[in-house]
C-alpha cells in the first residue's frame, strides 16, 4: 500500500504517519495478494474535533470510512474498525453470492485506481468535477450494499440481468429506490 497521507489545520508528524500507516496496514491480512493502490488519508482539526477521512480504491469496491473524536489515535482506530467491517460485510456477501452461483470463493482481487478526477470549463454551463469509474456488473442488491458503504445517496451500476445502466437512490422515507433506462 502507497499511503498519501495530508492534514488541514494540523501537521502531520512522523510519530502520527507511522501509526496511521501502522493500523491501516494491517487491513491487509484481509487481501489473497499484497494490495498496491493509493491509501487516501486526510487528518483534519475543527473546533478541538479530530477528524480521519480513510479512501481505499479496490477493483470492484472503494472502501471508505470517516471518523470524528477527541483525540487522533482514537479517531484512526476506529475508523480502522470501520473498514474492516465493511470488507467483511462485502466479502460475506461476495462468498454467499458464489456459492450460490457454484463460482470459487474468491472475493477481493489486486486493488487498483479509479474514479479520476477532471476538472473541465464552460461559458454557460460549468462543470467543476468529472468522475469516471468502471460499471461493474451486480443486481441492485449488491449496488445498495456498495452506496451504504461509500456513504452515498445513489450509485450508478450495470444490471447484471439485462446489462443496462441503472441508478440505485436513497429516498427521504428511508427506503430505496431503482431508476432504470425505457429503451424505445
Amino acid at each position: 500500500m502507497k499511503f498519501n497521507i495530508r492534514g488541514e489545520n494540523l501537521e502531520v508528524t512522523g510519530a502520527i504517519k507511522e501509526y496511521v500507516e501502522k493500523k491501516i496496514s494491517k487491513l491487509e491480512r484481509y487481501f489473497d495478494d499484497a494490495p498496491t493502490s493509493d491509501v487516501h488519508v486526510n487528518l483534519s482539526v475543527y473546533n478541538d474535533e479530530q477528524r480521519i477521512e480513510v479512501t481505499i480504491p479496490m477493483t470492484n469496491l472503494l472502501l471508505r470510512g470517516e471518523v470524528q473524536h477527541i483525540d487522533l489515535y482514537a479517531a484512526v482506530d476506529l475508523v480502522v474498525d470501520k473498514l474492516e467491517r465493511q470488507i467483511r460485510k462485502y466479502k460475506t456477501k461476495i462468498n454467499r453470492k458464489t456459492r450460490q452461483n457454484g463460482a470459487p470463493k474468491y472475493a477481493f482481487a489486486e486493488m487498483e485506481k479509479s474514479a479520476n478526477a477532471v476538472e473541465e470549463e464552460s461559458d454557460e454551463i460549468e462543470i467543476v468535477r468529472t468522475k469516471r469509474f468502471n460499471l461493474k456488473p451486480m443486481d441492485s442488491e449488491e449496488a445498495i450494499l456498495q452506496m451504504d458503504m461509500l456513504g452515498h445517496e445513489f450509485f450508478v451500476f450495470t444490471n447484471d440481468q439485462s446489462g443496462d445502466t441503472n441508478v440505485v437512490y436513497r429516498r427521504r422515507d428511508g427506503k430505496y429506490g431503482l431508476i432504470e433506462p425505457n429503451v424505445f
